[in-house]
């Protein structure tokens, strides 16, 4: 029951309300609930567009105007936005005594739904693990990985999946090296990479709601232990350099056991699906368009410019939203305090 009422306020609502409004051709609810907006977003941004820079719906408003997200991205008078606290307030109430204690990436500890000074905080102590010399070594072992991983699809006899074989093998790897993980663990890493995704929606089914909380308690519990063994015979690895200094007894760099298991929950959920998609969605950019291709392959020194591109075209994240802190004006457009701006 507990459950049923959690994803009735969390979900229910706002996935009855978004098929109504789907039906009557509201934006909103086809940016939740339209499967067509979710396969292919760009016409619906440019219907935005047509709209205008900033489009106020029944809930909040919407933009699509990149100076305008910048804006609001930068802006000290917006917030970050904890998984259910724009909700109507008896729907907050009911979702707070419902929810249960695993940890969520849109929830604190989560440094995505985090401000300042715990933010701070977080940054200070993970900015003294991954130092310039740790990257630099991590781009090493990622550049040892990927041809590693290209060798054997060129050994492999026609058609081979990509995104299987390549573009999620790749990212689990580094983020398995990141975190510690034995070899015989990271076919599991791998399950709960790709059930991440589903976490951070709204409006889901409750079939499906059901099977996200099980995923979620399943990897909280696998975490725990990882970083408890790690705690028993830490490694080389950058998640046992951060256990150390976070249990180092500096106040200023010190995490509890619920901030770790956050921040090496957010290294998977936000490092595994974003980096398939971008190597997925780059693959099928420059294979459709071969003289790009052939551009790269006679100026590599191009690379970076050609990732921001496919990054700018068919971003692997399309949207996120801010709270406003105190009523405030964004290009003339007043904002009130607690209203919600998606961008």
């Amino acid at each position: 029951m507990k459950d049923k009422l959690h994803w009735f306020a969390m979900h229910g609502v706002i996935r009855g309300m978004a098929n109504i409004g789907l039906r009557r051709g509201e934006l909103e609810a086809r940016l939740i609930a339209d499967p067509a907006v979710a396969a292919n977003p760009g016409p619906f941004h440019d219907e935005l567009r047509r709209h205008g820079r900033m489009v106020r719906t029944r809930v909040n408003y919407l933009t699509v105007d990149y100076q305008l997200a910048h804006d609001v991205l930068r802006s000290d008078d917006f917030h970050t936005i904890s998984f259910g606290e724009n909700l109507p307030g008896p729907l907050r109430w009911l979702e707070r005594r419902t929810r249960d204690e695993q940890l969520h990436p849109l929830r604190p500890p989560s440094l995505l739904a985090v401000e300042p000074p715990d933010h701070t905080r977080y940054r200070k102590t993970v900015s003294a693990v991954f130092t310039s010399r740790a990257v630099a070594a991590l781009r090493d072992r990622v550049e040892q990985t990927a041809n590693s991983l290209l060798d054997q699809l060129a050994q492999r006899p026609g058609v081979v999946d990509v995104v299987g074989q390549y573009c999620s093998q790749l990212p689990i790897m580094v983020i398995s090296e990141i975190l510690g993980v034995p070899e015989q663990d990271r076919g599991r890493v791998l399950e709960y990479g790709e059930l991440a995704a589903p976490s951070l929606d709204i409006g889901v089914p409750y079939r499906q709601y059901r099977r996200i909380q099980q995923d979620i308690t399943g990897f909280n519990s696998w975490l725990t232990a990882h970083l408890e063994q790690l705690r028993r015979n830490p490694g080389d690895d950058l998640m046992s350099q951060l256990i150390r200094v976070a249990e180092s007894g500096d106040a200023g760099t010190y995490l509890d056991e619920s901030e770790l298991r956050a921040i090496a929950g957010l290294v998977l959920v936000a490092g595994f699906e974003t980096t398939v998609n971008l190597l997925g969605n780059g693959i099928r950019m420059l294979l459709d368009a071969p003289e790009q291709l052939e551009t790269l392959r006679q100026r590599p020194e191009l690379w970076p410019n050609a990732v921001e591109e496919i990054l700018r075209l068919d971003s692997p994240v399309q949207l996120t939203a801010r709270v406003a802190r105190t009523d405030v004006e964004i290009a003339s457009w007043p904002i009130n305090r607690g209203e919600m701006v998606v961008a």
